[in-house]
């Protein structure tokens, strides 16, 4: 993918797309059959994370992150879940990657974190980004990084992995072909058909090759399934940006996704053309400029280019500026530009905005506030259209994923990458193709599909595929419940109940006192609160009859007083109880005297010296 992501809750079913109920599900044999599952991106757009198993050994498909809604309060990424792979990581033999974009390849550090590999392989520009990365997480020397292309063979004692060039938004995009004991499994990977792209061709010929000597199991982008037609080409948008480089009288502000390599080059080699000197703003644009420019996808001169300091010393006729921002990220920098808190940029009169992408779905309220602010402070905001043509996928609608099924012609298929409502138009094209209703498989993470002769059936097993959040530098799985009281915290607050007790008697020494925080207004709420305080006396006055221990006093608060608020609010807020023991307090405050009593004694003494000295 080119942009980032937003998060979906994978469908748990799996069902095959004939809607018709399955015989029974046959079991698997471990040391004959192979077996295919996905850690992630199926029912979801993000994490992408493909298997394939065969007795001892494991080849992986990518390894990427997905990008937290906001319903996930705090979390930088979710991860798939690695615990089957970290039993099972002796038998792990390859760790292929289709390109560089982070739903493919974010995961690395976390995988590499908890699982020791000993090689990767990668196309050149995702190669470089994995290197960037890994280094920055200090693992760059855990495990070698091979360079792959189109020729490029992986032989295991039962797999032999190849690669297929294919269009993508980013350079060295590859399909992935895996030969195993019991039939061919064809992955795409991300990928459009383009007739004229800026970069290298899909490669047809062996695409086709692959259908005539025949393909078992098809994994096929859906991403852009349900989107009629075919993809503009990228060369088109070169044509329509160099058009409105060429015809903006003034300063010239263009927001891309910075993965979009391509759309980059294009970018930047227009603005030359025109006679504008470039400043690039942006960290992941920085780093993808750096790579691009390394790998030779990016040829412009360093004389073309200006710092943020050098903005302000040329005519606005011979300005370009690059940065991010173009899905309405608060800290990116066009954001930081409409809302002028910008270190080097303020937007000028005249200036304009050009918007190289489209909005993802869910990002829409986000950079419609970025335009409107663009335009309060002056800025002539360009957006693209069918019109304009300033942006094209980087992914394959309805008849580019026809054409890829009449090439492959799969006897079997199983779309992926992709939300299950994409998922599910998939399997309908496919079926328009002449693939037969019983042999697609709508499957979710973790349903594990069985290749046994060249037959594929959907197993009775399931791997375990609890989405991990990433929270700093928790990469365990073990702040998810932190997660959780961070969304009761947003949509119901929380109740503090202060108990003051003295053990010494076992006695409540006054009634408790409640605090409220975003549960309710507490000037409104004084009968709620004070009919609460006396619920939670009632219930402690009767638990500390007997003997009871401050837990169970805990749980005695919770337990009289969740159920009342919800009766009368419903609303579950966070009920954090605090007890104060008074025999406690009474113990350190006599060790403080104590304390002040023997410090007065010590320094009368010395003073008292002091004076028998002279």
């Amino acid at each position: 993918m080119t942009e980032r992501k937003t998060t979906r809750k994978p469908v748990r079913s799996s069902v095959r797309y004939s809607q018709i109920e399955p015989g029974p599900e046959q079991t698997i044999n471990r040391e004959t059959d192979t077996l295919i599952f996905a850690l992630g991106g199926l029912g979801e757009i993000g994490k992408n994370m493909y298997c394939i198993e065969h007795d001892d050994e494991i080849i992986i498909i990518d390894c990427g992150v997905m990008f937290p809604e906001d319903t996930l309060p705090g979390v930088d990424y979710v991860i798939p879940d690695f615990t089957y792979l970290v039993k099972n990581q002796n038998r792990i033999k390859a760790l292929v990657i289709t390109h560089g974009h982070e739903d493919h390849i974010g995961g690395l550090p976390f995988f590499l974190k908890q699982i020791r590999l000993k090689e990767i392989w990668a196309g050149p520009f995702a190669k470089a980004l994995i290197e960037k990365k890994l280094d920055e997480h200090h693992l760059l020397r855990s495990v070698r990084i091979n360079e792959i292309d189109s020729t490029t063979s992986i032989r295991t004692k039962y797999f032999t992995v190849g690669f297929i060039d294919t269009v993508h938004s980013i350079p060295d995009s590859y399909g992935v072909l895996v030969n195993t004991p019991n039939g061919r499994i064809f992955e795409t990977g991300d990928f459009k058909f383009d007739l004229t792209p800026v970069g290298k061709q899909s490669d047809y010929q062996k695409m086709a090759y692959m259908g005539q000597i025949g393909i078992t199991l098809l994994m096929s982008d859906s991403t852009n399934s349900s989107v009629p037609g075919s993809s503009i080409s990228e060369r088109k948008v070169a044509l329509s940006i160099n058009e409105q480089m060429r015809k903006t009288p003034g300063r010239m502000i263009v927001s891309t996704f910075a993965s979009n390599t391509y759309r980059v080059a294009q970018i930047l080699e227009a603005a030359v053309a025109c006679g504008r000197k470039v400043a690039v703003f942006g960290r992941s644009m920085e780093n993808v400029l750096e790579i691009g420019r390394k790998l030779g996808y990016i040829n412009i001169p360093d004389e073309s280019f200006i710092t943020g300091n050098e903005l302000n010393t040329l005519p606005a006729n011979r300005i370009c500026i690059v940065c991010t921002g173009s899905q309405g990220e608060p800290m990116a920098a066009l954001s930081r530009i409409a809302n002028g808190t910008h270190r080097f940029i303020r937007i000028l009169p005249g200036d304009t905005v050009l918007f190289s992408s489209n909005p993802i779905p869910g990002n829409g309220v986000s950079v419609g506030g970025v335009i409107n602010q663009l335009t309060r402070v002056g800025a002539n905001v360009i957006t693209n259209s069918p019109l304009t043509s300033f942006h094209t996928t980087g992914h394959a609608p309805q008849e580019e994923q026809k054409l890829m099924l009449n090439l492959i012609k799969p006897a079997y298929f199983m779309p992926n990458h992709g939300e299950y409502s994409m998922l599910v138009q998939h399997a309908r094209t496919a079926e328009l193709t002449g693939i037969p209703k019983e042999n697609t498989f709508i499957c979710a993470n973790g349903d594990v599909l069985v290749m046994r002769n060249e037959k594929v059936f959907l197993s009775n097993e399931r791997i375990n595929t609890d989405a991990i959040y990433v929270d700093g530098n928790d990469a365990t799985g073990l702040s998810t419940s932190v997660i959780k009281d961070r969304r009761i915290l947003a949509e119901n607050g929380l109740v503090a109940v202060i108990v003051t007790i003295d053990s010494r008697y076992n006695k409540i020494l006054c009634r408790p006192s409640i605090v409220s925080r975003g549960f309710v207004y507490i000037k409104d709420s004084q009968t709620l609160l004070k009919e609460a305080e006396l619920i939670v006396y009632e219930a402690l006055s009767k638990k500390m009859q007997q003997r009871t221990t401050f837990g169970e006093l805990k749980n005695c608060i919770k337990s009289s007083l969740e159920p009342y608020l919800y009766k009368k609010t419903n609303r579950n807020p966070i009920v954090i109880p605090v007890i104060l023991n008074m025999k406690e307090a009474m113990a350190e405050i006599q060790a403080k005297t104590a304390a002040r009593k023997t410090g007065t004694t010590r320094r009368t003494v010395r003073k008292t010296n002091t004076d028998s000295d002279k």
